[in-house]
């Protein structure tokens, strides 16, 4: 996608007009605890992992409460996967490939979206990041990476999981209860983690009880017939 069109799609916020208070995003309950901030800061940059629910669910609290996003480099990303999470289709640019100028892409979206998701199709190098870092902070959007990148202020990851939906080897998984393990920077120096059904039976993410058998940060995996 050539960096043009990407500015064509971009919405017309007006950044001169934010309010005292919105230097934060707000996240979905759940994910509220474990932020610092209680959201997700503008100008900073959050890691989920590799794409998944997570990352989905992480703009879904912004985008609900009227944030622009932008998904970029995920090929199986769609509009009905993104509104199951609980993001604004009306509110979200979709740009699967974004070719080999994806940095120059990404920069543009975060100079016109409030969230720009991103899968990156090669690690970045430092120079990168930290030139796709300082755009971020220039025009106080969010850049969440599904993926690594050393430096960004706040980490988070799934350590564990339990499965439900299957009995006598049989049925379909209908739910997943994950441990979410945050970590970062400042104020989010200290780990912090919790259970949360990711999705729950409903489709929903919603804190969850710890899930017996898992314990620990390590990555475990059970599936079980509730």
């Amino acid at each position: 996608m050539e960096v043009a069109q990407v500015i064509s799609l971009s919405p017309a916020r007006h950044r001169d007009d934010v309010l005292p208070g919105e230097g934060v995003l707000p996240v979905l309950p759940a994910l509220a605890g474990l932020l610092p901030a209680g959201g997700l800061v503008r100008g900073s940059v959050v890691t989920a992992g590799s794409f998944g629910l997570l990352s989905l669910a992480l703009a879904a609290g912004a985008s609900a409460d009227g944030a622009w996003c932008a998904v970029t480099g995920v090929p199986a990303a769609g509009v009905r996967a993104a509104a199951d999470a609980g993001l604004d289709p009306a509110r979200l640019v979709l740009i699967p490939d974004p070719g080999r100028a994806w940095p120059q892409v990404v920069a543009s979206l975060l100079d016109g979206f409030d969230i720009v998701l991103l899968c990156p199709p090669e690690p970045p190098p430092a120079q990168l990041r930290r030139k796709l870092e300082a755009a971020a902070r220039r025009y106080g959007s969010v850049l969440l990476v599904a993926g690594d990148w050393p430096g960004a202020q706040t980490r988070l990851q799934v350590t564990g999981e339990e499965w439900t939906g299957l009995g006598a080897g049989h049925g379909r998984l209908r739910a997943r209860k994950a441990r979410v393990v945050a970590s970062g920077r400042g104020a989010g120096e200290r780990p912090r983690g919790c259970w949360l059904w990711l999705p729950g039976p409903d489709g929903s993410v919603t804190v969850a009880a710890s899930a017996a058998g898992l314990d620990g940060l390590g990555p475990q995996r059970l599936i079980s017939s509730g």
